[in-house]
C-alpha cells in the first residue's frame, strides 16, 4: 500500500512538472514574447540636384542714385518774368526756352549805345575827309604839318571811340540775350521755384529752377575695402570695356538698368572701412531717379561650370558649412563644403559637392546622419509644412 501510495505522489508531481514546463515555455520563449520592433517612416524633405553653370562673381553694395549732371538755373539780368515756357518735370533739351524776362529796358540801351555808334562813325567820316583835304594843301604849302597830325589824331580817337562804342554794344546783346534763359544741359526740370510776374535778380539764393540731366545717371556705392585689390585687379583686366555694374531695386526683387564701372574714389572711408565706386547706366526706361537708392552688383568676373544649389541646402554647423546629401540607398550623410557666394537664392559650392549629386534643399531640421528620407514637391509641403531651419524659431518641435 505504500508503495502504491509513493507512486500515485510521484506521477503528480510529474504532472504538474510538465504543465509548468509548457505555461513556462509560453512565457519565457524569446522569440514569441519579443515586442514588435516600430518601422521608422522616411523622412519628408525636398530635394535639389547639384547643377554645373556659369556663375557670375558679384560684389553687392547700397548705392545711391546722382544726376550726371545737375544745375540750378539763375537769372544774370534783372527784370520781371514775363513768362515760364516749361512744365515742372517736363524734358527739356539743350537751348530750349525756359524764362523770358521783360527785355524793354536792355532793348532801349542797346539801340541808345547804337546810335552812339553811329555817331562817331560819322565823326570819323568827317574827319578822314578833312585829313584827305589837308594832305594836299600840305603840300603846296597852305597847311602846316601840325594841322595834318592834329586831325589825324582825330581820326585815331574817333576809331577808338568806335571800337569802345562797338564793345558796348555787344554788351548789350549779351545783356539783352540774358532775357531769355535757355536750358543749359538736357534733362529733367524740378519744381517751379518763382513763378510769373516775379521780378528777379542775379543775386536771388534759390534761382529759377534746376535740371538733373538723368540720361545717362550715375549711382555711387561702397563695398568693403578688403575687396579694393581685386578690384583693382578686374579693372586692369578688363582695360577698356570697364567691369559690369548691375541696378537692382532696393528689395533685389528687379534689375533696373546695366551699366559700367567707371572710377574708384581716391580714399577709403577709416570710419567705415569701405571705398565709394561710381558707376554710369544709360537709363533708357529712366527706372533711375536721382536719390534713389539701389543695390548695386559689381560683376567682377564669371566662373565657368561652377557647381551650384539653392542657397537652402547650405546648412551651418559647428565645424562651418555643410549640405545634407541624399545617397542612392535613400539615406542622407553631412557632408562638408566650401561656398564662394550667395546670390539671388544660388549658392556656388567650390568644395565638397559634385555635379548631379541629390541634396536636400528643405526639411533638413532634425535629420540625422544615416536616416531614410523621401523627396515631397511643394504642393505636398503645402499641405503639411516641411521641418527646416525655420521650424525651432517659429517654436514647433518636430
Amino acid at each position: 500500500m505504500r508503495r502504491k501510495l509513493l507512486l500515485a505522489a510521484v506521477g503528480v508531481v510529474a504532472g504538474l512538472s510538465g504543465s509548468l514546463f509548457v505555461l513556462g515555455s509560453d512565457i519565457f520563449d524569446p522569440v514569441s514574447s519579443a515586442a514588435p520592433i516600430p518601422v521608422v517612416p522616411p523622412v519628408p524633405v525636398a530635394e535639389a540636384t547639384v547643377t554645373k553653370q556659369d556663375v557670375p562673381i558679384e560684389l553687392d553694395g547700397l548705392g545711391r542714385v546722382q544726376a550726371f549732371n545737375t544745375v540750378t538755373v539763375r537769372t544774370q539780368v534783372e527784370g520781371q518774368i514775363q513768362q515760364i515756357a516749361y512744365d515742372q518735370g517736363q524734358t527739356v533739351k539743350k537751348g530750349d526756352l525756359l524764362v523770358t524776362i521783360d527785355p524793354r529796358i536792355y532793348q532801349a540801351k542797346l539801340e541808345q549805345d547804337q546810335a552812339a555808334l553811329a555817331r562817331d562813325q560819322a565823326h570819323l567820316a568827317n574827319a578822314q575827309a578833312n585829313l584827305g583835304r589837308y594832305k594836299p594843301l600840305e603840300r603846296s604849302g597852305y597847311a602846316t604839318d601840325q594841322q595834318v597830325d592834329t586831325q589825324q589824331a582825330m581820326i585815331d580817337q574817333l576809331q577808338a571811340s568806335i571800337k569802345g562804342d562797338q564793345a558796348v554794344i555787344d554788351q548789350d546783346q549779351v545783356e539783352l540775350g540774358y532775357t531769355k534763359i535757355t536750358a543749359p544741359i538736357t534733362g529733367v526740370t524740378g519744381f517751379r521755384l518763382v513763378d510769373e510776374g516775379n521780378v528777379v535778380h542775379p543775386t536771388d539764393a534759390n534761382g529759377l529752377v534746376t535740371i538733373a540731366q538723368i540720361q545717362p545717371i550715375a549711382v555711387l556705392f561702397t563695398l568693403p575695402q578688403a575687396a579694393l585689390p581685386d578690384i583693382q585687379r578686374q579693372m586692369a583686366g578688363a582695360g577698356t570695356a570697364g567691369l559690369t555694374v548691375e541696378a537692382w531695386s532696393q528689395d533685389g526683387t528687379g534689375k533696373l538698368d546695366t551699366g559700367t564701372l567707371e572710377t574708384l574714389d581716391n580714399t577709403v572711408d577709416a570710419a567705415s572701412g569701405t571705398i565709394t565706386l561710381r558707376a554710369d547706366f544709360p537709363n533708357p526706361q529712366k527706372m533711375l531717379w536721382p536719390g534713389e537708392f539701389v543695390q548695386a552688383r559689381l560683376v567682377l568676373r564669371v566662373q565657368h561650370d561652377g557647381l551650384t544649389v539653392p542657397a537652402a541646402v547650405v546648412q551651418r554647423g559647428p565645424d562651418g558649412a555643410f549640405a545634407w546629401v541624399v545617397r542612392p540607398d535613400g539615406t542622407v550623410v553631412p557632408q562638408p563644403i566650401q561656398v564662394a557666394q550667395m546670390v539671388r537664392g544660388t549658392a556656388l559650392v567650390t568644395s565638397g559637392l559634385a555635379a548631379g549629386q541629390t541634396v536636400v534643399s528643405d526639411g533638413q531640421y532634425g535629420l540625422q546622419r544615416g536616416d531614410t528620407v523621401t523627396a515631397r514637391g511643394p504642393a505636398d509641403a503645402a499641405d503639411a509644412p516641411l521641418m527646416n531651419s525655420q521650424t525651432d524659431t517659429l517654436g514647433i518641435q518636430p
